[in-house]
């Protein structure tokens, strides 16, 4: 099976990183948040990747170019024009880097890579999150549904301290930092779908979360797989900083390889 991640965004939220990378590109523990979700899906038998490249993709397509030199120590000698790998390792990954287009839409994106995808169920996810979603789970609950396609539910937490205060009172009676959610669930990406999906989506313009998935919910073709263990979107520089501390902290609950 094979994974799409769509990796063309600007990422003006967290400007900060994203003015020399595209934002799949910023670092969580020294490695592309993009390399994290990879782990996660090869983690449980998928190493096929279709990536959909857009603002700054030329930054994705040579640290692929170059992986054994990000991963292995090397040593070169000027004298004679030579590099040598020491314990190379890389990835058993397949990658297909396809360019989408700078202003494309996220369903554009996905019906721009429609040739590399084949006629095969697939998964579809964003290249900004992580999460310890079982994947292998959520293939079989896809399977089982019988559907087009299927979202990964989740329900995040509060991101600021909440009170108990009525209308007339001043004096604070509870506080919660951080609470749970107001109990809705979202869409958290890491989606499964079957090809034909992709014929909802008209051209370059389309938003993949605004027609497609209306339209498959009204067909009633959507299924909802829900996750309620950690799922962290990497919207903002805090967010980023947040995976970075649970990371060097090696309390990182994605790390699930």
């Amino acid at each position: 099976m094979k994974a799409v991640i769509l990796a063309g965004g600007l990422g003006t939220r967290i400007a900060e990183e994203t003015t020399i990378k595209p934002k799949p590109m910023v670092e969580i523990g020294g490695k592309p948040i993009l390399w994290h979700i990879m782990k996660t899906y090869a983690a449980h038998g998928i190493n096929d990747f279709v990536i959909c490249c857009g603002y700054k993709g030329y930054v994705i397509k040579e640290y692929f170019a170059n992986y054994f030199l990000h991963m292995s120590d090397v040593t070169f000698d000027m004298r004679f024009n030579q590099m040598n790998v020491h314990c190379g390792y890389a990835e058993p990954w397949r990658v297909t880097l396809v360019d989408t287009g700078e202003s494309t839409m996220t369903g554009g994106r996905l019906r721009r890579v429609k040739e590399h995808v084949g006629n095969s169920t697939f998964c579809f996810t964003y290249g900004d999150g992580v999460s310890n979603v079982n994947i292998t789970k959520l293939i079989e609950f896809h399977q089982q549904q019988k559907l087009q396609a299927t979202l990964t539910a989740v329900q995040p937490p509060g991101r600021f301290g909440a009170i108990c205060l009525a209308e007339e009172q001043t004096k604070i009676t509870s506080f919660k930092e951080k609470p749970g959610g107001d109990g809705a669930w979202i869409n958290g990406g890491y989606f499964v779908l079957e090809p034909e999906v992709i014929d909802y989506i008209a051209d370059d313009s389309t938003v993949w979360e605004q027609d497609p998935l209306e339209k498959l919910a009204h067909l009633e073709q959507l299924s909802a797989y829900k996750h309620d263990g950690f799922w962290q979107p990497m919207d903002t520089l805090r967010d980023k900083n947040y995976l970075e501390d649970l990371w060097k902290k090696g309390k990182a609950p994605w790390k699930v390889w």
